[in-house]
């Protein structure tokens, strides 16, 4: 990564990606209006807008709850990560547009301001049937406002990535809230179970998407086990498990870190990217830097530090080869410290701090 390397550019492939997802709305919106027109002609233009920019929020949501799993399951779905802020923006314009017209078509007549008679308007707390799903819906609205206005890199540098994160993770909070808004939506004002039904598939298929990532990854999770040496290192593995440029990852001090195998070295980083905590161990050496997978952010191996001018730290730890196996401290070091590349041929040696 040099002074002239961008994390995230408005470059042709974003632009080309961001007009298709503009068109493919758009598409969508039509679609779906002169759809529902034609299958219930007694509707209005109002009405066939507000659930065609529901469901496709509802859908855009789908899709972003997924790329995260997919792109551990298999790397081919990682471009999808590089836009997913921009289908999170494009994602929330659609509910505000939803909550929007629906306020519009429905409050605006009132005695009473629009939100107070959309939080205040029905009570009826005590019934499934008649239960108020609107405030459901502002929750989820007021949930991925403060997302959508905080995704951006200068909110992540100020609020620090693990505020960010936990921010950020109040999408399954969101996503609890739109599923209780439209299931209890549909059971007040449809009859037809075909929305129920896919709003149940798509449920189904989070959580088992979730599930069978989780299981796959459950080993990197499973902290390292043995006896401690008298100096404190545990074993890891054999230096011909680790591929060349590339990372194992093992449990230590109550965290993941991906100790590396590059040019006859060892050494090991935490695998949490400092940009969003993306899987910096999944990542690879290219150029003598570690690569994250998620948006291309770079640190040295040796020292956890991004390349000037980058300011970007991760821990490093101390590494150790001996007749073949890996060892490591499990007591990080601070982010940005400088360690000794653990050398794989020759006599016992170990990696230690310097400079």
């Amino acid at each position: 990564m040099s002074e002239s390397y961008q994390a995230v550019g408005w470059n042709r492939q974003k632009k080309v990606y961001d007009l298709t997802l503009v068109g493919g709305i758009v598409l969508y919106i039509a679609a779906f209006v002169a759809g529902s027109m034609a299958l219930q002609p007694e509707i209005t233009v109002e009405s066939a807008l507000i659930r065609a920019f529901g469901t496709g929020a509802l859908l855009l949501l789908h899709i972003i709850l997924s790329i995260g799993p997919l792109c551990r399951l298999d790397r081919r779905f990682l471009p999808l990560l590089y836009n997913r802020r921009h289908l999170g923006i494009a994602m929330f314009v659609l509910a505000l547009a939803h909550g929007g017209f629906a306020t519009v078509q429905f409050h605006v007549l009132g005695s009473l301001n629009p939100l107070v008679n959309v939080l205040l308007g029905n009570s009826r707390y005590d019934s499934l049937a008649q239960f108020p799903f609107q405030p459901l819906g502002l929750l989820a609205l007021a949930i991925l406002f403060l997302m959508a206005a905080t995704s951006h890199d200068f909110w992540l540098a100020n609020l620090s990535p693990p505020v960010w994160k936990s921010l950020h993770m109040m999408v399954y909070v969101a996503y609890a809230a739109i599923v209780m808004h439209v299931a209890l939506g549909v059971l007040q004002v449809e009859t037809h179970p075909v929305l129920v039904a896919l709003l149940g598939a798509g449920m189904v298929w989070l959580l088992a998407l979730h599930l069978v990532t989780g299981w796959r990854e459950r080993a990197g999770d499973q902290p390292l086990r043995g006896p401690r040496s008298t100096d404190g290192f545990l074993e890891v593995c054999a230096v011909s498990e680790i591929p060349e440029k590339r990372a194992k990852l093992v449990s230590v001090a109550d965290e993941r870190v991906a100790v590396y195998q590059y040019d006859g070295k060892i050494s090991a980083l935490s695998s949490v990217c400092k940009h969003q905590n993306g899987p910096l161990g999944e990542g690879k050496i290219v150029d003598g830097c570690v690569v994250c997978p998620w948006h291309g952010f770079q640190y040295e191996p040796a020292n956890g530090r991004a390349p000037a001018p980058f300011t970007e730290k991760v821990a490093t730890f101390n590494v150790r080869v001996a007749n073949g196996r890996v060892f490591i401290d499990p007591r990080p070091n601070p982010p940005g410290t400088a360690v000794q590349p653990a050398p794989i041929h020759g006599t016992e040696s170990a990696g230690g701090r310097h400079g």
